[in-house]
């Protein structure tokens, strides 16, 4: 089995080798690497000394602040599994990923009691609740677990081959319930290398990086090869994206870098803030996580100058699919999302795995280091997502004769919504719930500010009564706010095929036919 560093040293080494420089800066706090690494040291033990141990899953409920950003390097070098959740999931969406990661610790964020206490009415598996501020009865206070630790000795983080697991990325793939990604020391050793060289090359400790998207997710792994580097890593103060706060931080601190979604990005740009502060300092302004407009990108390159960095990359792929420099941002390449990442090949297959010549469209899959090790437990999914030796997307596209890729549909029914991805079918199942409802089919379609938003249709049940307003309501307490319909329509019935299903092709020529439109 081949050996790998614990990603945890990313930060020891850093530590190290710039100890007075500021790894985070978040409110009126600032903490040097040196401070940042006796902190997650502390918490390392303290996570020991709760029975915590190599290959054991820390499920983390949090906002963007120190202690999200301290359990990721503590779960690491312990040799524990970091399982983050988004925060504005509820209580039954957390339960679920309590429960089927099987989680032993859960730290939560202030204002989530409840959701802890559906973790443990769903998971057996859970033995402690750690909270950030305000510990109920039966939960553990995070700031006086780690006064109560005593540092550990010198290297000691736990020992680790290429296949350990160190994160579980939770993703639907393409249908039903949250699926964990599994990814692993040595993978993402090689994706926060190739981060570094491929997207924010030349990052050194005298850079900063700010944070406007959730440390749950992509903005996660982008900031590991920030520590890499002994960079600054900036937080905004609130949980919702401010502009005008965002762009003050980028002059005060002269932030250099940092990883956005589309929707992010055109709300910063269009922000009369953009134009009251320096930001001649941003080098490498990412966006990744949907499609961008041409006329949005066109205005963010107006304003923000040649600093664009555009990749492709699902959360199997730990966004490590393509890239799109700032001098390839040219009209030749106009709709492309770039050329594959330094090590990773692209194939456009067609559905009987033959690989397709230039500019035929296709299933887009890949292959490389930067691929994950399979979903947990989950060897069905495993055998369709790895068929014929490839991870396969579940997106369409095409590659061009120089090897750019060009995006064109989905297999699945999947949309993204605010650079998050959201599956029909959860809409669809939590609708159907809803005792009055017959049928239920979601599809997305294009959205003016959020790329794309969800339009249900539904059918009432017999002599049932429905209407928008109560079928939101009802959806309010089952699902987060993004994965939610932005509109409700109550038809008589659903278009169908002649097999009975429900195709969503159908489902768009109709909303098409009826002129439905966000």
């Amino acid at each position: 089995m081949a050996t790998a560093m614990n990603l945890g040293r990313l930060l020891t080494q850093a530590a190290r080798r710039v100890p007075g420089r500021p790894a985070l800066v978040w409110r009126e706090r600032r903490w040097t690497y040196a401070e940042l690494d006796a902190r997650v040291d502390l918490l390392a033990q303290a996570l020991r000394g709760l029975g915590v141990g190599k290959g054991d899953r820390v499920l983390v409920h949090a906002r963007n602040g120190n202690p999200m950003f301290e359990s990721l390097f503590a779960s690491f070098k312990i040799g524990a599994v970091w399982v983050p959740t988004n925060f504005r999931l509820t209580p039954a969406e957390v339960a679920y990923l309590g429960a089927s990661s099987r989680a032993v610790v859960m730290l939560r964020d202030q204002g989530f009691g409840g959701h802890a206490q559906a973790v443990r009415e769903a998971s057996p598996h859970l033995r402690h609740v750690v909270a950030m501020g305000d510990a109920g009865p039966g939960e553990l206070d995070y700031e006086a677990l780690l006064a109560a630790a005593t540092p550990p000795p010198p290297d000691h983080e736990a020992a680790v081959v290429h296949d350990d697991p160190c994160w579980f990325f939770y993703t639907s793939g393409t249908t039903g319930r949250p699926k964990a990604g599994v990814l692993t020391h040595g993978q993402m050793a090689f994706v926060v290398t190739n981060h570094l060289a491929d997207l924010v090359p030349g990052t050194t400790e005298q850079d900063a990086s700010l944070v406007v998207a959730p440390l749950s997710h992509g903005a996660g792994i982008h900031q590991l090869g920030q520590v890499a580097r002994g960079a600054a890593t900036i937080l905004l103060a609130g949980e919702k994206l401010d502009p005008a706060e965002a762009w003050a931080l980028v002059e005060r601190h002269r932030v250099s870098n940092m990883f956005t979604v589309p929707t992010i990005l055109t709300a910063l740009v269009r922000h009369p803030a953009v134009d009251a502060h320096d930001h001649a300092s941003l080098r490498h302004v990412i966006y990744a996580g949907a499609p961008m407009y041409e006329a949005d990108q066109r205005e963010a390159l107006q304003k923000l100058g040649p600093c664009l960095v555009q990749y492709f990359g699902l959360g199997e792929v730990t966004g490590n699919i393509t890239v799109l420099r700032p001098d390839q941002h040219t009209a030749e390449n106009a709709g492309s999302c770039g050329m594959a990442r330094t090590g990773m090949d692209i194939a456009i297959l067609a559905e009987d795995g033959t690989r397709l010549p230039p500019g035929a469209v296709g299933e887009i899959c890949v292959r490389g280091p930067a691929v994950f090790a399979g979903y947990f437990e989950n060897e069905e999914a495993n055998r369709k997502a790895f068929a014929g030796g490839w991870f396969h997307t579940g997106d369409l596209g095409r590659l061009d004769a120089r090897g750019f890729l060009f995006i064109t549909g989905r297999q699945s029914d999947m949309y993204i919504s605010g650079g998050s991805n959201v599956y029909p079918r959860e809409a669809e199942e939590a609708l159907l719930t809803h005792a009055a409802l017959a049928e239920a089919a979601v599809v997305g379609l294009p959205h003016p500010k959020w790329g794309e938003a969800g339009v249900a249709c539904v059918v009432p049940r017999d002599g049932q009564a429905v209407t928008e307003a109560a079928l939101l309501a009802h959806l309010a307490p089952l699902l987060a706010r993004y994965k939610q319909p932005l509109r409700i329509l109550v038809w008589e019935s659903l278009p169908k095929s002649g097999y009975g299903k429900v195709p969503k092709a159908l489902i768009r020529a109709k909303l098409a036919e009826l002129g439905v439109a966000f």
